[in-house]
């Protein structure tokens, strides 16, 4: 019987250590939208964003305030540059940027 009781114990610290891991290495996506938009040439420069699958497109109003380096660091995959629009690619995390700047705006 006390077998059983050091197994769940060791069960339950690996579970919780588990959870912290997750925590620690989970982004803080409020940071992560105001380094966007401030990489995007901040919240006047932006005219409208949508969203298609992994494809996040942001029209903006001057395309040369943007800082393509620094969107990629943020952990874009491609970026695109189509007369005043950027098609960036940001993978499954596309719909919640596009839903927390669309709060923002």
């Amino acid at each position: 019987m006390g077998s059983i009781w050091q197994y769940l114990i060791i069960i339950a610290v690996l579970i919780i250590i588990s959870l912290i891991i997750i925590k620690i290495n989970k982004k803080d996506f409020g940071i992560e939208i105001n380094k966007l938009i401030q990489y995007l040439g901040g919240k006047d420069n932006i005219i409208n964003c949508e969203c298609n699958m992994s494809r996040f497109k942001v029209i903006l109003k001057d395309v040369s305030k943007a800082d393509k380096d620094g969107i990629q660091k943020l952990g874009a995959k491609g970026i695109v540059e189509v007369d005043n629009q950027l098609k960036i690619i940001f993978g499954k995390n596309a719909k919640a940027l596009k839903r927390y700047i669309e709060d923002l705006l």
